[in-house]
Formats: structure tokens, sequence, C-alpha cells
């Protein structure tokens, strides 16, 4: 049972009242903002809590205190909020820009309705102060925002001496595509497409956030076998990524063989999603109230694959080429995931017990077990997964017993307030909050992929590290570019 409180409040009464939902144990889980508030959303598990401070702006002056000194993800948080919007978070330790470019107008926010059609372009600022490394044999590295191959742009700033990396700034939000401003005055159906685009291997897990988020907003009850269809889903899309993945870092060690039967194993289980939803990645299976199932996964055949994915995660993990490359390399302390506010395998494989999954549940899933590892390497991160692999074939045959295929759920409801979604995706929790306009339409949408919080342990985790082995730890990570680029 979802335990939703919502507290109004002025600008100078946030800190206080942040200050004592950190101190009880909550993470700031999203900011969302429009020109008239800020709704701070903050989660809590033990039972599933959420706690939204609503802060009404100043007229004139858009500002509220910053609470970066209470938490890291909050001051990211703030500065995504002041590029986008205008709104300044006061006293903040690090104002300069964050999704903003430097050749981005001054004074130009466009996630504001009176923003309207975007100035000249030019360079106001001069070039982004990347912080230089100093010191006798040190050297820079520049890598992107344009790579080799088909990912999306980002640019690495490595200093080095030798081949030991001192310090890597990642600079991101190369591709700003105003997706949150897209969903708004649409209906919430018609918002179902962008959400299953926000990005593009997290289709089911950005559509269920989202339809969650709807279902809240609209008051509309959805049947438990609709959950457990789409509990499904959201496993078959885990097991896919999951599966490439354990195949990639072993490629990255230049095991290629294993890579090989990994992609044999990946065109199984996108095959699979095809047979159950009519697309490889799993797109129109979640609606808003419902779920569409096309036929149901064959136990037996998920079993196989689940027995072939241990066997080739053993064959890695047995041979001493591969153990040695992984162990020890690009670790994350625990201290500094938590600090950090990471989430999903990234924090499990650092030692932090969390799964929304369990913490924040649409649907009772039974007992299951959430893979933890404590050394916080790309080891630690490989075999998290690889568990989870065989959890995620467990829960989806569990859920088979209580759906069938075809069509099933309900019609929204007409109530037009806010609503929040919650789901474990594959990288970690997505969260999605919903706000609808008097006539029933989206008035603002504001998305969290876990990449937004889990980049900056990216760099934490490099520090010490060597330069060749900078595509192993990334790979480990597997962040996403278009999930942080809104």
């Amino acid at each position: 049972m979802t335990h939703r409180v919502i507290i109004d409040l002025d600008p100078d009464s946030l800190p206080a009242e942040a200050a004592e939902l950190f101190a009880n144990g909550h993470r700031l889980a999203l900011v969302a903002a429009r020109e008239i508030d800020v709704v701070y959303l903050f989660t809590a598990t033990g039972p599933d809590r959420r706690t939204e401070l609503r802060v009404r702006l100043p007229s004139g002056e858009p500002a509220v205190p910053s609470l970066a000194g209470l938490s890291f993800p909050a001051g990211r948080f703030e500065r995504e909020m002041r590029d986008l919007y205008g709104i300044e978070p006061l006293n903040h330790p690090l104002p300069r820009r964050l999704v903003r470019h430097h050749h981005w107008p001054r004074g130009w926010y466009p996630m504001r309705a009176d923003a309207g059609p975007p100035p000249s372009f030019s360079d106001p600022e001069g070039p982004y102060p990347f912080v230089t490394v100093e010191g006798p044999g040190v050297y820079e590295i520049p890598v992107g925002p344009v790579h080799a191959g088909l990912i999306e742009p980002g640019h690495f700033r490595f200093s080095v001496v030798g081949e030991s990396i001192l310090k890597l700034k990642a600079r991101l939000w190369f591709v700003h595509r105003g997706i949150e401003k897209l969903f708004e005055g649409r209906t919430p159906a018609d918002g179902l497409e962008l959400a299953e685009r926000v990005s593009g291997d997290t289709s089911a897990g950005h559509a269920l956030a989202y339809c969650l988020a709807v279902e809240e907003a609209t008051g509309t009850t959805v049947a438990p076998e609709v959950q457990r269809g789409r509990a499904a889903l959201l496993e078959l899309e885990r097991l896919y990524n999951h599966v490439t993945d354990l195949g990639a870092l072993c490629n990255d060690v230049a095991h290629s063989i294993l890579h090989a039967h990994t992609g044999r194993v990946r065109e199984q289980l996108l095959r699979v999603n095809d047979q159950v939803t009519g697309h490889r990645l799993l797109r129109g299976g979640i609606t808003p109230g419902g779920v569409r199932l096309r036929a149901l996964p064959d136990p037996d055949v998920l079993a196989a694959i689940g027995a072939d994915v241990a066997e080739i995660a053993d064959l890695a993990l047995g041979h001493t080429v591969v153990a040695d490359r992984f162990t020890g390399t690009g670790i994350l302390p625990p201290r500094a995931a938590r600090d950090l506010g990471t989430l999903g395998y990234v924090a499990r494989a650092s030692g932090l017990d969390l799964d929304a999954r369990r913490d924040h549940p649409f649907v009772d899933l039974g007992p299951f077990p959430v893979a933890t590892r404590t050394d916080g390497d790309v080891l630690a991160r490989f075999q998290v997964r690889a568990q989870e692999i065989g959890t995620s074939i467990e829960l989806i045959t569990r859920l088979l017993g209580g759906i069938a295929p075809g069509t099933a759920g309900a019609s929204l409801s007409q109530d037009t307030a806010s609503g929040v979604g919650i789901v474990e995706g594959w990288r970690g929790a997505i969260v999605h909050r919903v706000q609808l306009a008097a006539d029933g339409t989206l008035a603002r949408v504001k998305i969290v992929d876990p990449s937004f919080v889990n980049w900056p342990a990216l760099p934490i985790a490099l520090n010490g590290a060597i330069v060749p082995d900078f595509p192993l730890v990334n790979k480990s990570f597997n962040l996403s570019y278009a999930g942080n680029d809104l």
C-alpha cells in the first residue's frame, strides 16, 4: 500500500522540511519545476512512502533555497531546473550550467511557456571551463562527442599521467530533444508513444512508469492481472538488455566467442518479445489502464535460455583473463555509491540493497532475491546482472499463472490531479510525475531515468584506472545518453 503525502510550503520552509525527510531515510527521487511552483518528490521504503513538497514560487522572483548541501542529486536537479526554467537555486555551491551548453543564449529558458522560438545560438560564455590537471607528465585525452559507431554523443576529457587516469570529466547534453516539452497539451493516451521513446532500450520501463503516473493522476484502478502482465513485460526487457551487456563486457576483454553466443541468445529473446507484443522492443504492450499480449512466453523456452546464459557466465568467469580484467577494475566504493544516490545494478554491486520492484511495488511479486555485491567493480556488476537474469526468468514464470493473452484494461477516469509512477527498469528506478490540466491534458511530465543519477558515478569509478579500461568500465555501467539528455 503506497502512502502519499503532499505538503504545501513557502520557499523559506523548504530546507528544514527536506532535512527532516533526509534524516528519516528518504531520498530525493525527482524535482519537477514549473513557472509557478517546484515539486520535490521524496521516497522511502518499508512501507512504500512518497512525500511531495510543493513550493509556490514568489511572483517575479523565481528562486528557491538550494538543497545541494543536503543531497548531491538535489544539486543536479537544481542546476537542470535553473537551465530550463530560470529558477535560481540560492547559494548553490556549483551554479554553472548543466544542461545548456555555453553556446546556448543567455536568458532563454526553453521549458517556460513564454520561451518562444529559440534565438540565435552563439558563444556568449566561451568554451566549457574544464578543470586543468597540471604536473610532471600530465596530458589530456579528449574523446567524443562524435564516436566511432552508433552510440549517441558524449564528450569525455581524460587527465592522464602515463596510462593512469587522474581525472575524468563527462560532458553530456549534446542532444537536448525537449521531450518533456513535447508532452504538454497532449492527452494522456497520446503521451504514451513519447514515453516509449525516452530511451529506446527501456521502452517498457518508461511506458509503465508513465502509465502508473497517469493512472494515479486520474484515479484509475488497474486490475491485478493487468499489472502482472505488465510486470512480465518489464522482466522481458531486463532479460534482453542484461544478456546483451554480459556479452559486450566479454567482448571488451577480447573474449569474442562468448559475445557471439550472447548475441545468439539476445536474438532469441527479441523474437520472444515480438511474439508477445508484436514488437521486438516491446512497444505497444503497455497502455494507459491496460496491457496487450498477443501471446505468452513459453516457460520452457525461457528456462532453456536461462541455462544457456548461466553456462555463458560460468565460462566467462572461469577464464583467467576475463576474471583478472574484471576483478578490481572500476571500483565504485559503497560510500560513494550512497552519497551520489546511485540506483540499479550499479548501486547493488556496491552493496546498496535497492530494488523498486520490492521497495515501490505496483504488483505483488512474492519473495524474490535481490542480488547484491560489495566490491563495486566490473566483476561485481557482471555478477549482479548474471544473477538477475535467473531471477527475471523465475518471476516471469511465476507471473504467467495469473495472466492470459489478449487486451485487458480499464478506461481512464476523469480526475485531473497529479500522479507518480516508479518502476525498477533494467538500469534502475525510473520515476515519472504527471500533472494534468483542468481539461485533462498533460500540463507537465517530469521524467527521471536512472542514468541521470548514475552518470556522476562513472568518473569516480575510473579514478586510478588506466585508459585502456575505460571502455570496459563504461560498458559495465552502460548508462543512457538519451535517458539523460531529455
